[in-house]
C-alpha cells in the first residue's frame, strides 16, 4: 500500500511539475498557479521518492510517516514563503547569514534542512526498517535457488585448476 501511495504521490507530484513548465510556453506571462504547483510538486516529488524507497511490504513506511510528513512541510513551507515575499528591495536588503532572505531560505530550508532531518531518521528508525536475519536467510535461499536453476541439467562442475600440460614424446 505505501509502495502504491508513494508511487501515486510521485506521478502526481511529476505532473504538477510538467503543468508548470509547460504554462511557460503559453502566450503571454505564466499564470499565477505556476510557480506555486513547481513547488507543491518538487515537495511532493522529493517526500515520495524518499518514501518509495523506505517503504517495505510488511511494514510500509512505519514511524517514518512523521519525518516525510516534516519534510514536506519544511520544503513546501519554503516555497510558499518565498512565493509569498515581496520583491527584494536593492537599496535596503534583507540579509540573513549575508544572504538575501529569498535565497537564504531556498538555500538553508528548502537545500540543507531536509539533509540533516532525513538522516537523523534513518539512523533512528534503522533497527526497524532494515532486513532482519530471517529475510537475509529467505534472500540468500532464493539466490541459490535461482543460481541452481541457472545451471543445466547435464552441465559439467566449473574446473577451477589449471590442468597439467601433457608431456610430448619424441
Amino acid at each position: 500500500m505505501a509502495r502504491r501511495n508513494s508511487l501515486l504521490a510521485l506521478f502526481l507530484g511529476t505532473l504538477a511539475c510538467a503543468a508548470a513548465y509547460a504554462s511557460a510556453f503559453l502566450p503571454g506571462d505564466p499564470p499565477g498557479w505556476s510557480p506555486w504547483a513547481l513547488g507543491i510538486g518538487t515537495a511532493t516529488v522529493m517526500v515520495a521518492a524518499s518514501a518509495l524507497g523506505a517503504a517495505r511490504a510488511d511494514t510500509g513506511i512505519g514511524r517514518l510517516k512523521l519525518p516525510f510528513a516534516l519534510v514536506f512541510l519544511i520544503v513546501a513551507g519554503g516555497f510558499a514563503a518565498v512565493l509569498m515575499m515581496p520583491a527584494p528591495d536593492a537599496a535596503n536588503p534583507q540579509l540573513f547569514l549575508g544572504l538575501p532572505a529569498g535565497a537564504a531560505i531556498v538555500l538553508l530550508g528548502i537545500g540543507i534542512l531536509p539533509l540533516l532531518v532525513l538522516p537523523i531518521a534513518y539512523a533512528l528508525t534503522f533497527e526497524d526498517m532494515t532486513l532482519s536475519e530471517a529475510d537475509l536467510a529467505r534472500v540468500r535461499e532464493a539466490a541459490r535457488a535461482w543460481q541452481a536453476a541457472q545451471q543445466p541439467a547435464s552441465a559439467h562442475p566449473i574446473v577451477t585448476a589449471k590442468p597439467e600440460p601433457a608431456e610430448v614424446v619424441a
